[in-house]
């Protein structure tokens, strides 16, 4: 789009270029003042969050279908009609008004009067919008909760209506955040006494020392705290995995998967930066960005290896991380862009990718080891099931109850994994078990 570059036309360009090709790159954004940048992943993702339930109004009120608009137009009327339902500092004639011009500038007088007039007509109903009402519950579900339709049958048939509801709803909500202290850097105590004169609100974690969720991490980004290696934004789930792991001072570990290292990071400073931990990936910028966060950070017995971790030539370690790939069902929250590009197909391609990286992990753990399996999924056949598939096929490794490690409010019945759900817990959907080879 060749206007003025503002929060608006970069977030309707990024729409444009997902819609296109399901990539979702906010680097375009860099060009703007970090208020600006900060706007344009509200918009992206707040849009994406709701994008079902937008194109049904917009169709309600349209002569010509959503599937038939053109990108642009497509995605102006998104951005304005977002700006009209939900964000409450906008009024509807500025957002109108900006849409309007936005479509002139990068489409013609047309299509400024054709988003004007459908602008204008949800306005004089904004009341009394029309709500969906398909004769297909599944359709009608999907277009309310703005979900993909095969995600909504899987979760209502496992979940009831009630409950699948309650997870997608969760899923639409602004994220909430959650930061981790840097012991390789500061203390506890010091970070607290920065967080404090820099008028930052937080609720220190009980569930594991040295968390505090957020409602934002942007005083984070602009007081460089990221950048100084202070701390690290990390949900708490996902510091499950490297906590059952327990990875000790002058142990070898593998984390396998690793980029863009957050868990790595973590686990150097569970070491005080003590032995040596393996970070393998096979994206090679991905190892870049780990390789400068590990220097950031101070975890300097990081090795950083470009591999496929289906095939690996590495001696036995004291213990192996893998943070599986996968669907991402547990972070739709914050990655509202997964729930359109994920797939049947995709899930069960990601269940024989793992499957794979299983059993090579398995065989770089020394006897009397560990091995944690951990996703940020809620599927059944990425966790619970792929660990009973490799269980079934080896004896020599046993699962390992994780209540010394984790509150019992995330453990499952049988304390042998952790499960969380984003509207049980609070936090992002993770999965992981503690496996210890015996033999």
């Amino acid at each position: 789009m060749d206007t003025e570059l503002t929060a608006r036309t970069v977030s309707i360009d990024l729409l444009i270029e997902f819609d296109e090709t399901s990539n979702l790159d906010f680097s375009p954004a860099n060009e703007l003042e970090p208020r600006e940048r900060a706007q344009v992943r509200e918009y992206v993702q707040n849009i994406l969050r709701r994008r079902s339930y937008l194109d049904f109004i917009i169709g309600e009120f349209s002569s010509i279908t959503v599937d038939e608009m053109k990108p642009e137009l497509k995605n102006i009327l998104r951005l304005a009609l977002y700006e009209m339902l939900f964000m409450g500092g906008t009024p509807d004639y500025a957002a109108i008004n900006e849409g309007v011009e936005i479509a002139k500038l990068s489409m013609g007088s047309k299509a400024g009067d054709l988003v004007n007039a459908i602008l204008r007509n949800i306005q004089r109903d904004i009341d009394k919008l029309p709500k969906p009402a398909f004769k297909d519950r599944t359709k009608l579900v999907a277009t309310t909760f703005s979900h993909p339709e095969w995600m909504v049958k899987r979760w209502v048939k496992r979940f009831g209506e009630r409950e699948a509801f309650k997870l997608m709803q969760a899923n639409n909500q602004r994220p909430s955040y959650y930061v981790r202290v840097n012991n390789l850097r500061t203390k506890t105590k010091n970070f607290k006494l920065r967080m404090d004169k820099l008028d930052i609100e937080y609720k220190e974690s009980d569930w594991l020392p040295g968390y505090f969720k957020v409602e934002s991490v942007a005083p984070f980004i602009s007081k460089d705290l990221l950048r100084k290696g202070i701390c690290l934004v990390q949900d708490i789930a996902a510091g499950f995995a490297p906590t059952i792991l327990e990875p000790e001072p002058g142990e070898t570990i593998y984390d396998l998967c690793a980029a863009p290292g957050t868990k790595s990071i973590v686990m150097s400073d569970m070491m005080n930066g003590e032995g040596t931990i393996i970070a393998v990936d096979i994206n090679p910028k991905r190892l870049e960005m780990l390789a400068q966060s590990a220097m950031d950070y101070q975890a300097e017995n990081i090795k950083i290896r470009q591999d496929d971790a289906r095939d690996l030539n590495l001696k036995l370690a004291d213990g192996v991380l893998l943070d599986a790939p996968c669907t991402g069902t547990g972070v739709l929250s914050k990655r509202a862009d997964l729930r359109w590009k994920r797939t049947e197909e995709e899930l069960e391609n990601s269940v024989k990718l793992q499957e794979e990286l299983l059993e090579e992990s398995a065989n770089h753990v020394k006897r009397g080891g560990r091995l944690v399996y951990s996703t940020c999924s809620i599927e059944p056949e990425e966790n619970w099931e792929q660990v009973q598939k490799f269980l079934d096929k080896y004896d020599n490794f046993e699962l390992e109850p994780l209540d010394e490690f984790l509150p019992e409010e995330v453990l499952t019945e049988d304390g042998l994994a952790y499960q969380t759900f984003p509207h049980i817990h609070g936090c992002d959907g993770h999965f992981g078990v503690r496996l210890k080879r015996v033999k």
